[in-house]
């Protein structure tokens, strides 16, 4: 069996390893038009900020083994064709024809074809593009040129366009080259990836690094002198700069495929099957070039991830070699580092699950990442959204200091399982106070949610919040902090009082009038309400998170 594979970075090479384990016959060979091999693109920000100190550690083993043509032919036995650009495809003939770096041509003959021709940097129509200086980061190629320029010390000024993944990871790597950042985002908030309040507060976080955020601003042009950029031109006025980023996203690399007739689905990247097959049933399709499903929704999605790439080369191999397998779909679960940040996702959104049909209901949950008397313990902002009907768990954020991974991995699992935030809420986690609290971080979360749905709790968020403040209604906002707590910070218009005290100082509290209660995380704000209501007050909601979750300016202490 011969088999081609137009793609050598994760999914190709993951294909090509496991059809030689099971199908040591087959004939394999991999084309690749760049120079290198099976390497971790998702550390190229890191290999920026030399954190990765050489370019090899991107494409080595474990064992430091360097993945290049000659290993994969010794150790994989797999036939490599780098440099080499694969430039058109006669499925009747089942050829691919192959142009060399001298120029020459060849064809390639195969019994099974794999697409994987990943993704390729939006670049869109703005003037100016063209100038020297405006990188994009989408390959090996692309980090050693942007750590040459700043090899030089003459990118001081750095302006990322776009602010989503690469966008706020390699922010923290040109900060820790002593650059000055400024990232343009055209949406609202960065991180799309986000639901708004909490990627609100990951703005917040990067300000206080000495990153500039600009949402809300679309990039009109560049202007550069001699050739090279010196400013971005925005709506929002002009940015004086030495360099430029562009990271406002990518786009499936499907030219190939359309040319010969294989079809595209919704999100234009390739539509396939749960074997990741084509149209075609000889030529299969993986990694960033494919189309993808979302578990929740069964919906096509496109979100390009080296994780989702290498499961889809492995269900790929076993289709091509008879072995039954299928490929799920994806949750798009995600994590980064932003700093000492974690930035985590699963499933779906708050919009998104509205627009799914659900009856969505959701809840901020703040903690300390582990047992709250533990010395290195961190604070964890943690959102989960779940379907009110059945209690169904439908997506879950987390971002801050703590560990954010384990707690959106537990809810993946829950997700892909069906459970409910009943059945999470008494899931049998391990338990230590170094490693988490005695109910951890995301328990905690899915029994806010079943208290709202059982009607004991009526949450706002502190955007409905803010935007009460701003409407100018009357309502009684109550902190019911200690003193102490609220001399050290206090949030303008709140009205204090100690939850100890609430019982005694009822007069001072207006029953004819909403009332929004909160505290640090709103626990002790939960418990003002219940009294509260407990006292004949009708209408008591309780501010989701607290006011660590408070992103707003009118903070006062």
């Amino acid at each position: 069996m011969k088999v081609v594979i137009i793609g050598g970075v994760a999914a190709g090479p993951k294909t090509a390893s496991k059809i030689n384990r099971l199908c040591p016959d087959a004939e394999v060979t991999i084309v690749e038009k760049g120079e290198f091999l099976s390497y971790a693109g998702c550390g190229l920000p890191y290999y920026i900020s030399g954190v990765v100190k050489e370019q090899k550690e991107l494409m080595a083993t474990p064992v430091g083994t360097v993945r290049d043509s000659v290993f994969f032919q010794k150790v994989k036995n797999v036939n490599v064709l780098n440099r080499t650009e694969a430039t058109a495809i006669d499925r009747e003939n089942q050829t691919v024809t192959i142009r060399r770096q001298d120029g020459s041509e060849a064809l390639l003959s195969y019994d099974k074809l794999v697409l994987a021709t990943g993704a390729s940097a939006v670049k869109p129509p703005i003037p100016g593009l063209e100038l020297g200086n405006i990188f994009s980061l989408k390959g090996v190629e692309d980090a050693e040129a942007i750590k040459a320029k700043l090899a030089e010390h003459s990118a001081p000024n750095v302006v990322i366009v776009g602010g989503g993944l690469i966008g706020v990871e390699v922010a923290e790597a040109f900060v820790e080259t002593g650059c000055r950042v400024t990232m343009v985002e055209f949406l609202p908030n960065i991180l799309p990836i986000l639901d708004p309040e909490m990627a609100i507060l990951v703005e917040k976080y990067f300000n206080s690094k000495g990153v500039k955020i600009m949402t809300g601003t679309k990039v009109t042009g560049f202007g550069g002198e001699n050739n090279i950029v010196n400013k971005v031109i925005t709506n929002n006025g002009d940015i004086a700069v030495d360099m430029v980023v562009m990271a406002i996203g990518a786009s499936p690399s499907t030219n190939l495929a359309v040319d010969c007739g294989i079809k595209i689905g919704p999100t234009r990247a390739i539509k396939v099957n749960a074997q990741m097959q084509t149209n075609d049933p000889d030529i299969f399709a993986v990694g960033d070039c494919a189309e993808k499903m979302n578990i929740i929704t069964n919906e096509p999605c496109y979100i390009p991830l080296g994780s989702t790439a290498n499961k889809e080369g492995r269900v790929a191999a076993n289709a091509i070699c008879g072995i039954d397998d299928q490929f799920p779909g994806v949750l798009g679960s995600t994590v980064c580092k932003i700093f000492d940040f974690s930035v985590a996702r699963t499933g779906l959104g708050t919009q998104q699950a509205i627009d799914a049909g659900y009856d969505v209901v959701t809840c901020l949950a703040p903690a300390p990442d582990k047992a709250h008397f533990m010395p290195d313990a961190k604070p964890l902002m943690l959102k989960l959204i779940a379907d009110r009907k059945t209690g169904k768990l439908l997506g879950a954020q987390a971002i801050g200091l703590g560990v954010a991974d384990k707690r959106i991995d537990v809810a993946a699992t829950a997700i892909s399982a069906g459970m409910t935030v009943t059945q999470v809420a008494n899931l049998d986690l391990s338990y230590a106070p170094p490693y988490a609290p005695a109910v951890d971080n995301i328990l905690t979360a899915a029994n806010i949610i079943r208290n709202k749905i059982a009607g004991a709790m009526e949450g706002i968020t502190s955007k409905d919040v803010k935007a009460m403040f701003d409407a100018g209604e009357e309502f009684t906002f109550l902190d019911v902090r200690s003193p102490g707590e609220i001399e050290q910070m206090r949030i303008e218009g709140s009205l204090a009082i100690p939850l100890g005290a609430i019982r005694t100082s009822l007069d001072k509290i207006d029953k004819t009038k909403p009332v929004v209660a909160f505290c640090k995380i709103s626990l002790r704000g939960y418990e003002a309400a219940l009294i509260l209501k407990q006292n004949g007050y009708k209408d008591v909601k309780v501010m989701d998170g607290g006011i660590l979750m408070w992103p707003y300016s009118k903070i006062m202490g």
